[in-house]
């Protein structure tokens, strides 16, 4: 899970350009509120996001209301049907988990990108921690609250409809208080049928840390910290994950690389373009992740996230000029995927709310349509998706909207004073 970026110092609002730099140690801080600004908003980030939001959402989509690929293919067999073709094309959705390390690598990348910034202009750039944990609190715990009322409203629902759906745990007092406090996977399990919620606990503890982290990194560079959060991650996922204990220093290195990449960024020339092998190198590690997945989630985890943490570094380029690349192959290609990247970012916009919400709602429709039973056609769960979107964007809007808003409203005076 990740929410639209709101960087460690700043605003996912871009800051607007600075007329003139303050006198003395604060210019420092100003050209990196420059740096900022001028840097805006990363579409490719946005979609990379809404990219990740709908694998996991059908992903989850389709182990609700579909019986399984193996069970389909037993049933129909080589069936040329539409509704055969169309469930035989959603094969690769079988590693739709794969979206959740998209998202921790984009978040470690966009809460550090800001105070990354400002450190390349003002080595002695200090993070306000305080004024860090406010802002995550206010851009999360609104929708994270509003999401388990929803939760709460729709299972109620769903319990009443049997038989209940095996996908709804227990949605009483402690279990919502597990969740509302980001403990599930420690003190609890996840709230009622919201089973996505274990990344959310996982995000907050990455926030917690972050102020840290960023200290170490002022001391001992942004490497350094990579490396230790790597034997970190190693030591946890030894000492807890094998015991199904879900903390977040066993899944820290996926966040931690995001992070390592805004620092590397900005501290490069702007111009400076990563080798192209970086793309080769991430499809390798994405390719391994899906082998790895036959003997665990928690291998394929890892293996994902540096996949796409190689695709993010080199995607972040500076894009070519249009003239120049006019008749190349790489031209044709980009030209042909920019429709597609900007529909993915306007999914990338309510990403988050998405995330939250998806699965009570397709529980309670799985529930009210079919009494919870697995149906052998793939057509319903296209269904599932057409009602599930347009919830979010309602919910994002109403909700998720006004909690981003409220959180840029309490960036530091000296920072919103910068025009």
């Amino acid at each position: 899970m990740s929410d639209p970026a709101l960087d460690a110092a700043g605003t996912s609002l871009p800051l607007p350009p600075t007329r003139r730099a303050a006198p003395g140690a604060a210019s420092a801080q100003v050209r990196g509120d420059a740096r900022i600004a001028s840097a805006g908003k990363d579409h490719v980030i946005d979609a990379m996001r809404g990219f990740a939001a709908l694998l996991v959402a059908y992903f989850h989509c389709r182990q609700v209301v579909w019986v399984g690929m193996q069970a389909f293919h037993h049933s129909v067999g080589r069936s040329f049907s539409p509704g055969a073709l169309a469930a035989y094309l959603t094969l690769p959705i079988a590693w739709g988990s794969a979206g959740v390390p998209i998202f921790f690598v984009i978040s470690g990348y966009c809460i550090h990108r800001g105070g990354a910034l400002r450190l390349a202009g003002n080595p002695a750039y200090r993070l306000d921690a305080g004024n860090f944990w406010l802002r995550r609190f206010a851009r999360i715990y609104p929708v994270l609250l509003a999401a388990l009322v929803l939760t709460f409203a729709l299972d109620s629902l769903s319990l009443q409809l049997p038989p209940v759906s095996h996908k709804i745990r227990e949605i009483g007092l402690h279990a919502f208080l597990v969740n509302l406090f980001s403990l599930q996977g420690v003190a609890g399990k996840t709230f009622g049928s919201n089973g996505a919620l274990w990344t959310l606990s996982l995000e907050v503890q990455f926030y917690a840390i972050y102020p840290l982290l960023f200290a170490l990194r002022r001391r001992i560079g942004m490497t350094a910290v990579l490396a230790i959060v790597a034997a970190i991650n190693v030591a946890s996922a030894y000492a807890l994950e094998r015991h199904d204990l879900q903390f977040f220093t066993s899944y820290w290195l996926s966040w931690t690389l995001g992070a390592w990449i805004a620092d590397a960024r900005a501290h490069r020339a702007p111009d400076t373009r990563a080798p192209a092998w970086l793309y080769a190198l991430a499809a390798l590690f994405i390719a391994l992740g899906c082998g790895a997945f036959h003997f665990g989630q928690y291998g394929a985890f890892q293996l994902w996230a540096l996949g796409f943490a190689c695709y993010l570094y080199k995607a972040l380029d500076p894009r070519d000029d249009a003239a120049g690349m006019r008749g190349s192959l790489f031209g044709f290609w980009r030209a042909l995927s920019a429709p597609v990247s900007r529909v993915l970012s306007f999914f990338g916009d309510f990403s988050f709310s998405l995330y939250l919400i998806h699965l009570p709602i397709f529980v309670l429709l799985s529930s009210w349509l079919f009494r919870s039973s697995l149906q052998m056609s793939i057509w319903p769960s296209f269904g599932y998706m057409l009602v599930a979107v347009p919830a979010a964007y309602v919910f994002y809007r109403l909700v998720e909207l006004p909690s981003m808003k409220w959180s840029a409203s309490l960036k530091p005076k000296a920072q919103r004073a910068v025009r």
